[in-house]
């Protein structure tokens, strides 16, 4: 996500490097190669040029102290200009009215089906909500039907109309149907339509005047770059809508569209999409984003993932086995299936600062973990329970059962036991204070 751009501005900001003071010398040196990066990464000239007008504004008039240099300084300048072009501050859905209705806008192939079955499935996990998914797609063939197959992976209902070409009609009548079955938010995937197909944009129209929906939201496709802007600032024109979705933020974008969009629609990014899969669905927060930018990774989201995944009570059990050398292969695997839910590994790994730049040419599989699981399901119930049985024959057994060789399941066994001994340090001291503290975070939540 944004490596490029990532890259280049890190380039940018070494010419500072060294400087003892910041003048207008050095620092149009620096904004000419930021300008570049942005115009690089699909930033509008206009956009990009001011930017930087307003980063060189700051720079100049800051004095700096001794316990910082002119590189962070310029640093710490630009990322909070970054923050105020993506919005400043996180924008939240307004859950109002009973039920809440979402309208769901954008172009054919931006991702707005899909993202309707993660914004349910978003909205079910973490909000409580009884959600119903409406099929308004009338016109692709195979919209309804993947509708339903996503409203069938996160168990939300999917109201159809089969055969109906009207879908003021379906929409209208999807409200009354979740009115009836104790349904508190309606979420009504739309046809994708061009802005320029004024009888496509006169139905989505009669479609908000007929439902009055709390939310309009329109997705993007983040990689048609600075199209997905112009093309945000036509659909806001005719619809008003209250948000922007970004998807495949994770694909081969350049960013540009996440950077400017805030700026030329005047409306926020509320959601990013990351993956295929139903959970791979981030909530924007302008801040965080420019962290990622800038190299800083995301400490808060990782952490907030983890707890999404934290059972205080499976917790405790496991700091009991972990104090009495008891941590078995058994809750090896508990462990890694709850890495697994957070999210896709390479992404996880760029939240944490600096990997991301360490990493970037390295490739992490989200299949990494199936070497381990398939040794661990070769064992037999009693050697999952007590690894210290695993002798030679054993060990030469499971590498037949699992298709690996007798060094990979010893270089496991390894990695076991130096997780095991990890787990229990973090058990005591500190580490046992930060289990508390994210069990008390989880409580509250």
């Amino acid at each position: 996500m944004f490596e490029g751009l990532s890259e280049k501005l890190e380039r940018s900001f070494k010419i500072l490097k060294g400087q003892g003071h910041i003048s207008e010398i050095n620092v149009a040196e620096t904004l000419k190669e930021v300008r570049k990066a942005l115009l690089d990464a699909d930033v509008s000239f206009k956009i990009a040029k001011d930017f930087t007008n307003s980063v060189k504004e700051k720079a100049l008039g800051q004095k700096i102290l001794t316990s910082v240099s002119p590189g962070q300084l310029m640093v710490k300048i630009v990322h909070d200009e970054l923050t105020q072009l993506m919005g400043g501050g996180h924008v939240d859905l307004e859950l109002k009215g009973n039920p809440t209705v979402i309208l769901i806008a954008g172009l054919q192939g931006s991702g707005k089906t899909t993202f309707s079955g993660k914004l349910a499935n978003y909205l079910k996990r973490k909000k409580g909500r009884q959600v119903l998914l409406v099929a308004g797609d009338v016109y692709r063939p195979a919209a309804i039907d993947q509708l339903k197959v996503l409203g069938e992976q996160i168990e939300v209902d999917v109201y159809t109309e089969e055969g109906s070409k009207d879908p003021v009609g379906i929409a209208s009548n999807a409200i009354a149907f979740a009115k009836q079955n104790a349904k508190n938010v309606v979420i009504i995937d739309t046809a994708g339509r061009l802005a320029v197909d004024e009888e496509m944009m006169n139905e989505i129209a009669a479609v908000k005047q007929k439902v009055q929906p709390n939310e309009i939201l329109f997705v993007v496709d983040s990689m048609t770059g600075q199209d997905a802007v112009n093309t945000a600032k036509a659909f806001n024109d005719r619809l008003d809508y209250d948000g922007v979705v970004l998807t495949k933020l994770d694909g081969d974008t350049r960013g540009g569209a996440a950077l400017t969009i805030r700026s030329v629609v005047e409306k926020p990014i509320k959601f990013v999409g990351i993956g295929e899969k139903m959970d791979a669905l981030d909530v924007f927060y302008p801040k965080r984003m420019a962290d990622r930018i800038l190299g800083m990774g995301d400490i808060v989201s990782l952490v907030e993932r983890a707890q999404e995944q934290f059972d205080a009570e499976e917790a405790q059990k496991l700091q009991r086995k972990l104090a009495k050398n008891e941590f078995n292969f058994n809750d090896f695997m508990k462990q890694i299936q709850q890495i697994k839910k957070m999210g896709n590994i390479k992404d996880l790994v760029g939240m944490i600062p600096g990997m991301g730049k360490a990493l970037k040419d390295t490739e992490i599989d989200d299949d990494a973990f199936k070497s381990i699981e398939a040794i661990i399901q070769s064992m037999t119930p009693a050697e999952r329970e007590n690894p210290k049985i695993l002798n030679g024959t054993r060990r030469k057994r499971i590498a037949d059962g699992s298709g690996n060789s007798i060094a990979e399941v010893n270089r496991m066994i390894k990695q076991f036991e130096e997780t095991s001994k990890m787990m229990r340090m973090m058990t005591s001291g500190g580490g046992k204070k930060m289990m508390q503290m994210a069990a008390n975070a989880k409580k509250r939540r």
